[in-house]
């Protein structure tokens, strides 16, 4: 399966346990993940992505969608996040590449989206990757996925 799709916008924070903030681009580090991201380094989720369509499910929820928001990484816009299944490479313009790793995670205490609307996406349409091969990240970056017909489903640690 080959899936193709558009970075909506690359955030960052400096601090865990909060949104990110727009940056519109970023360098991503192999085995690390963007750099000066408070989640860099972490083992299997370096960066996370969050597909456009998962946003708007809360859409009407009295709440900005605004990119970061759910802590993302990357917004993207083009695909769904059952286009992104656990093993599959995600190749950026620029040149990085990327591997799925976690396909969702436990909201954290005091989630300010769940707090706010009931609920979150990314416990369970929250993409998490590893960092493969560095390289830029810009807003407006096509992006490529691909992967084996078998894989998929909601799995990893969360």
């Amino acid at each position: 399966m080959r899936k193709t799709g558009t970075v909506i916008e690359v955030c960052i924070s400096r601090a865990k346990g909060t949104p990110k903030l727009p940056v519109g681009k970023a360098q991503l580090v192999e085995d690390s993940g963007i750099q000066d991201d408070a989640h860099a380094g972490m083992e299997r989720r370096q960066v996370s992505l969050l597909c456009e369509s998962s946003a708007h499910r809360l859409r009407g929820c009295d709440i900005e969608l605004t990119p970061g928001i759910f802590a993302e990484n990357l917004r993207v816009d083009g695909l769904d996040a059952g286009d992104l299944p656990l093993g599959a490479t995600i190749r950026l313009e620029g040149g990085a590449v990327l591997e799925v790793t976690q396909i969702g995670k436990e909201c954290h205490s005091g989630c300010a989206i769940a707090e706010k609307v009931g609920r979150c996406v990314m416990p369970t349409e929250g993409i998490f990757a590893r960092v493969v091969c560095g390289g830029p990240v810009r807003a407006g970056d096509s992006i490529e996925v691909s992967a084996d017909e078998a894989e998929g489903g909601p799995a990893g640690d969360q």
